[in-house]
């Protein structure tokens, strides 16, 4: 499945900029956490991107985070995007599938779920919540988290849905 820096690479500018965007509004610190990040991975100063335009600026940050060296900060803003902005959607997926969670955050997830169960949750988040965002979230949920759901691998990979640019 995609790692965060390729979620970044194939997720719609839109999106990549709305992400940023969620950031710079409302969790200053995960914004300058990133900002440092990708002003370090170029050898520059954070100021040299708090001078420039915001758009011009979200633009190099984000063509930066689709670099495979910054997946941990590409990870970090999606990981902070989610439960944040999406936390509702992130409830929904592990109530549906039965898991026992605190606001969105597992402690503890099984080592597989049933097929049916994953597939109903996955159609009612296709239902809800934008396609994009979702392949997102799932994407990321599978790539950060040590268990191996072969249903959701083959979901990810096959479901035209929760494909990039579709």
């Amino acid at each position: 499945m995609l790692t965060s820096h390729e979620l970044f690479g194939f997720m719609s500018p839109v999106l990549a900029s709305q992400i940023l965007d969620y950031a710079y509004d409302n969790d200053r610190d995960l914004y300058k956490l990133t900002v440092n990040a990708v002003a370090d991975a170029r050898k520059l100063r954070p100021v040299f991107f708090e001078r420039k335009p915001r758009a011009e600026r979200n633009k190099d940050i984000i063509a930066m985070l689709t670099k495979p060296r910054m997946d941990l900060a590409a990870a970090n803003l999606i990981r902070g995007w989610l439960l944040k902005q999406h936390r509702d959607m992130l409830i929904d997926f592990l109530t549906s599938l039965g898991i026992e969670h605190k606001e969105g955050v597992v402690d503890d997830l099984p080592a597989s779920v049933e097929d049916a169960k994953l597939k109903e949750a996955v159609d009612k988040l296709l239902a809800k919540y934008p396609h994009e965002e979702v392949a997102v979230y799932l994407n990321a949920f599978y790539s950060m988290n040590e268990t191996g759901w072969l249903t959701l691998k083959q979901m990810l990979q096959d479901e035209p849905r929760l494909q990039f640019g579709s």
